[in-house]
C-alpha cells in the first residue's frame, strides 16, 4: 500500500525502508555502547554479525517486533512482574481493527506489554504508538520506535503548530485504521497522571476527531492497573521539586531515568482489560450540545476506565493511611499492610533530593495507590 508522502515525517518505517534503519541503527556509536553493556565479552563484529543473522527474513515492523522485541517484553514480564493478564471479553472480534485510548502508566511498556498480550490472545497484529518526540533524544531511539511501528508527537510547538501537528496525525491515525488495517495505542492524555487520577483529556478526542467520524476509529476504552508502579518515588519527587520550585522542569537526563526505572523496576501483578468499544454507547449522546460532545465523551471513557481497574490490596491500604481509618481493612491481611509499609519506606529512601519533606512524599505516593479505589467506586 502507498502511504501519502504528508505522513513521511511522523509514520513508521514502511517494509522497504526497513533493511536501511536496521543498517543505520547497528552503525550508530551510542547504539553499539548499549549493546556492548548487555554482551561485553563480544566483540562488536561478532555482535552486530549476530544481530544480521537475527534480521533474516524480517521485512515488515511486525517481524520486527515478533522477532526482536516480543521476547525482550516476555523477558521483562517473567524478571519484573508477577504476571501480565489481559481481559478483552468486551472484543475478541479478530477481524476488527481499535484504537486502544488507555489510561497512562510506563513510557515504554504500556504499548509493549498490550502488543504481546494482543498476539497472544490471538489478534493478527499489534498496535501503531503515538510516542512524543520529546522521548526521542538519540536518533537510535527514533529509529528503533520507527521500526517498532511507532508514529510521532510532536511536543513543544507553538498554538498554531500544534494545531496543524494535530490535523496531521489524525489524518494518519484515521488512515492507519481504516487503509493500513493498522491498531492504534493512543494515552488518554498528555504524559502520566502522576498522582492515578486518571482522566481523558477531551482534546484528545477533538484530535482524533480532526482526521474523521470517531466511530471509524473503533475507540476502546483500556485500562491498564500495575500493583506497584516502579516510578513511583520518582513521581513523587517531582511533586516536591515543583512545589519547592514552581519553574522546575524535567531534564532529558531525568526522561531516560524514568524509562530505565520503569522498564526495570518490579511492578507485581499487571493486568490489563479494555471495555466495549465507544461505538456501542456513543449514539446515545448524540442529543448532547456540540460544545459538551467531546467532554461528555471523555467522561464516559473514564467511567469505562475507572470500572476496569484491577484494586490491589495496596490500592485499600493507602486508601485507609490517607484517612487514618480502618474502612478497608476487609481488603486485606497484616502482612500485606506490613509489606506495602517496607515497600513505601524503601521507595521514599530512594529519593535524593534537597530539603526532601518525607511526610510530603509520602502522602504523594499513598494518593497514587488510593486514587484508582475512589475513582472506581464513584465510576459505580
Amino acid at each position: 500500500m502507498t502511504v501519502p508522502e504528508e505522513f513521511k515525517d511522523i509514520r513508521p518505517y514502511e517494509p522497504e525502508e526497513m533493511r536501511q534503519a536496521f543498517d543505520d541503527l547497528l552503525g550508530d556509536r551510542q547504539f553499539n555502547a548499549i549493546m556492548k553493556g548487555f554482551v561485553p565479552w563480544l566483540p562488536k563484529s561478532v555482535r552486530n554479525a549476530m544481530l544480521r543473522l537475527a534480521f533474516k527474513g524480517v521485512k515488515t515492523p511486525l517481524d520486527f517486533q515478533m522477532r526482536f522485541m516480543k521476547p525482550v517484553v516476555k523477558y521483562i514480564i517473567r524478571k519484573h512482574t508477577d504476571g501480565c493478564s489481559f481481559d478483552d471479553t468486551a472484543l475478541r472480534n479478530f477481524e476488527q481493527r481499535y484504537t486502544f485510548v488507555s489510561n497512562h502508566r510506563d513510557i515504554v511498556l504500556d504499548s509493549a506489554f498490550l502488543d504481546v498480550m494482543l498476539v497472544e490472545a490471538g489478534y493478527p497484529t499489534t498496535v501503531e504508538i503515538g510516542i512524543g518526540d520529546n522521548l526521542l533524544i538519540y536518533p537510535w531511539i527514533k529509529r528503533l520506535v520507527r521500526m517498532n511501528k511507532a508514529f510521532t508527537v510532536r511536543r513543544g510547538l507553538s498554538l498554531r503548530e500544534t494545531l496543524t501537528a494535530s490535523q496531521l496525525m489524525s489524518r494518519y491515525i484515521h488512515f492507519a485504521v481504516t487503509q493500513k488495517k493498522e491498531n492504534i495505542w493512543i494515552a488518554q492524555r498528555e504524559g502520566r497522571a502522576k498522582d492515578s487520577n486518571d482522566r481523558t483529556q477531551d482534546a484528545v478526542l477533538k484530535m482524533l476527531a480532526m482526521g474523521g467520524g470517531l466511530k471509524e476509529l473503533n475507540i476502546v476504552p483500556l485500562t491498564i492497573s500495575y500493583e506497584f508502579d516502579p516510578c513511583d518515588y520518582l513521581k513523587a519527587q517531582e511533586f516536591q521539586q515543583k512545589r519547592d520550585n514552581p519553574s522546575f522542569k524535567k531534564s532529558r537526563q531525568d526522561d531516560l531515568d524514568n524509562m530505565k526505572t520503569g522498564i526495570l523496576g518490579y511492578k507485581g501483578r499487571v493486568v490489563y482489560r479494555a471495555a466495549a468499544p465507544i461505538n456501542t454507547w456513543i449514539e446515545e449522546l448524540k442529543d448532547v450540545p456540540k460544545t459538551e460532545f467531546y467532554k461528555a465523551v471523555a467522561e464516559r471513557m473514564d467511567r469505562e476506565i475507572h470500572r476496569g481497574y484491577n484494586l490491589f490490596a495496596c490500592n485499600y491500604i493507602a486508601l485507609d493511611e490517607l484517612n487514618g481509618t480502618p474502612d478497608n481493612a476487609s481488603h486485606y491481611t497484616d502482612s500485606e499492610k506490613q509489606r506495602f509499609e517496607r515497600y513505601l519506606s524503601g521507595q521514599i529512601a530512594k529519593i535524593n533530593i534537597p530539603n526532601k519533606d518525607e511526610a510530603f512524599l509520602r502522602e504523594r505516593i499513598l494518593t497514587m495507590y488510593a486514587n484508582p479505589v475512589i475513582n472506581k467506586r464513584a465510576a459505580g
